[in-house]
């Protein structure tokens, strides 16, 4: 491990605090160190209140801030006299040290300070840098780690034995750290859980975490415990529809749409591959901070309903203490294992899927460095269902509110890229759900930089395409709830007499044959949904009330539609409903350009405003009225209707 420390990016920040963030965004950039909101740095500072009297403090990472992208205001004020005073209690119940740590917090607005703040007060340094590190834990986690760790680091560690984090591991550290630190001290190791370092400068603890990573990491490769094994040469089969049954399943279990983050790359299918896959993996996460994510085992294979019923078994186990925490039961799992799906992630949101993910790629790690080491040994199961169960997660999760509507759900959205159909990605999005947009321009798969955003480069009209974008859509989350029908054509302007025979053609194949193609393949996939499938098509105006000039474009939206009430009479039976929007004059889409517009209201002799307002209510209708109103067809609202029509266009004369 190499220091990510540079000058002149470092002298960019001026003053302690600034430095402190700094030095904090190095550590998150390494995700061998920390993960997705794991770890925590401090700073000790002397500051003036309003009164004018000198007071020291301590600056700790807060609650909900990455220290990737950490900033001064990530960082909460904590009276450090006050949380010194903690540390003598006998004990301390941790929602009474959560009320603590809140009241003596000097910044109003000022994020939860980190739970492990007393920890971080008692260590007689200016500067604490905490993290999970892999190698560190590859170490820890074996038969006997204690000894191991001693041998690798020395006297240069304090080594202390696992306590759940809060106020007993601040209490336990406060009376151990002073009798075993040393002058050669610079930092301290927690036993299945992670390491400190510490220095008067921020430059000083951070490289001190690097030096002591490093030194973790030489003493694996001395033992010839750091190079991975070779994953087998072999394809990730596909499996769209055995990941869409598969999340129909763990849905089930949970009792709310999960998404789903499948990894089939040669390392994950490597590991998954392993005879003895369901023994290592079922000895628990590599730190117990990973088990409020992952839970405490995986679940390997598909038999969701084995896992749930072993899951069952476990939690009775643990009674006495699920009765003390009035926990609910969730006997879903949120990591797959499987020889051929590989890795997959899961969680209410893509975001906590890929997390999930991700955490359990570096568990891999972890393991398998360790069974190299003697062998993999995690914490037994009291210690995991504490941390999992732990009534201050159980608080984050019921202040966290009632999710969004769409939460846990897929939708896939034609004509992405634009108009109606990018307005309905951010409707959908906006609503909890992912989302799998497609368009004919490239520029789609930058849309959006977000987990819960799969922006595919496609042409509807290839068959080809399409069944890879639905595959890239099952991998990306697991399955798919909601089709939305959007991509089309609008041709110049013809008469029948001149309407050439491979005009027609091309716009019967955009609208109307590739469509038939996505509900034909995307029917297997919305039986599947958990809620049952919902497909909202973008109709036209011109279904009901067509126009002079537009033959080819009228008819291909009425032949739509007449495939929509067809799709709705036979996909009842399958949960699946299927409605239809049509719009009319919706004029901040790409067909409509600024002199199109003009010249139009030119020849009805309107302004630009009157000729958008020429319907009944005299309104303008916006790609967003058009996008709002489909997500709510795929939402509870609309529940119990299919086959449904909606004029989406102010009122139109010849409609009404």
């Amino acid at each position: 491990m190499k220091s990510l420390w540079n000058d002149t990016e470092a002298a960019a920040h001026a003053g302690d605090l600034a430095l402190r963030c700094y030095t904090s965004r190095l550590l998150g950039r390494d995700r061998s160190l920390v993960l997705h909101g794991g770890g925590n740095t401090s700073v000790k500072l002397v500051e003036r209140n309003v009164l004018g009297v000198e007071e020291e403090l301590l600056y700790v990472k807060g609650s909900g801030w990455d220290l990737e992208t950490i900033e001064e205001a990530g960082f909460a004020p904590v009276r450090l006299a006050h949380l010194r005073a903690l540390a003598g209690l006998a004990s301390l119940a941790d929602p009474v040290m959560v009320s603590e740590l809140a009241t003596n917090t000097t910044r109003a607005g000022a994020p939860a300070p980190s739970v492990e703040a007393i920890l971080h007060a008692i260590l007689p340094h200016k500067f604490v840098d905490h993290t999970h590190a892999d190698a560190v834990l590859a170490i820890t986690n074996t038969r006997d780690g204690e000894a191991r760790i001693r041998e690798a680091f020395g006297d240069l560690v304090v080594v202390i034995p696992y306590v759940m984090p809060g106020f007993d591991l601040a209490r336990l550290c406060a009376e151990r750290f002073p009798a075993q630190a040393g002058p050669s001290t610079i930092g301290m190791v927690l036993l299945n859980h992670g390491i400190f370092s510490f220095g008067e400068t921020a430059r000083q603890s951070y490289e001190r975490m690097v030096s002591l990573v490093d030194r973790a990491e030489q003493y694996l490769r001395r033992e010839r415990a750091w190079d991975l094994p070779a994953p087998p040469a072999r394809e990730a089969p596909r499996a769209a529809r055995e990941l869409a049954a598969l999340r129909r399943s763990i849905s089930a279990a949970a009792g709310f749409p999960v998404v789903m983050a499948r990894h089939a790359d040669a390392r994950s299918l490597g590991f998954c591959g392993r005879a003895d896959v369901a023994d290592i993996a079922g000895r628990g996460p590599a730190t117990p901070d990973h088990s409020i994510r992952t839970k405490c085992v995986p679940m390997v294979g598909r038999d969701t309903d084995a896992y749930a019923a072993a899951y069952r078994k476990y939690f009775a186990a643990m009674e006495p203490q699920a009765k003390e925490r009035k926990t609910p039961l969730d006997p879903a799992p949120r990591l797959v294992l499987d020889r051929e799906l590989g890795l997959v992630g899961v969680g209410r949101t893509a975001r906590d899927s890929a997390i999930v993910a991700e955490i359990y790629a570096h568990t891999m790690d972890v393991i398998e460095r360790a069974e190299a080491l003697g062998g993999y040994r995690a914490l037994p199961q009291k210690d995991l269902f504490d941390v999992e169960y732990w009534d201050l997660e159980q608080a984050k999760l019921r202040k966290g509110g009632k999710p969004p509507a769409l939460a846990g759900e897929v939708a896939l959205v034609t004509g992405a890229g634009s108009g109606i159909g990018k307005a309905c990605v951010a409707a959908l999005l906006a609503r909890g759900a992912a989302v799998v947009g497609l368009d004919l321009n490239p520029g789609v798969a930058a849309m959006h930089d977000r987990a819960d955003f799969l922006g595919l480069a496609c042409d509807v009209t290839s068959g080809e395409q399409l069944a890879a974008a639905i595959e890239r859509t099952a991998d990306a989350f697991g399955g798919l709830d909601m089709l939305v029908l959007n991509a089309g054509i609008f041709p110049g302007g013809r008469r029948i007499e001149a309407l050439p025979t491979d005009e027609w053609l091309r716009v019967m194949r955009v609208n109307v044959d590739a469509n038939l193609v996505l509900l034909r393949e995307c029917h297997p996939f919305l039986k599947l949904s958990p809620r049952g499938g919902r497909v909202v098509v973008i109709g036209s105006k011109n279904v009901p009330a067509p126009g002079p000039g537009a033959a080819a474009y009228s008819a291909s939206k009425a032949a739509l539609n007449q495939l929509a009430r067809v799709a709705a009479l036979e996909w009842g039976s399958d949960g699946i409903r299927v409605n239809s929007l049509h719009p009319n004059a919706v004029f901040d889409t790409g067909l409509w350009t600024e002199e199109v517009l003009a010249a139009r209201a030119a020849h009805y002799g309107k302004s630009v405003e009157e000729y958008k307002r020429s319907n009944v209510l005299r309104t303008e209708v916006t790609s967003r009225d058009v996008a709002e109103l489909a997500a709510e067809m795929c939402g509870p609202l609309f529940s119990k209707t299919t086959g449904a029509q909606v004029p989406v266009d102010g009122g139109n004369e010849r409609v009404i």
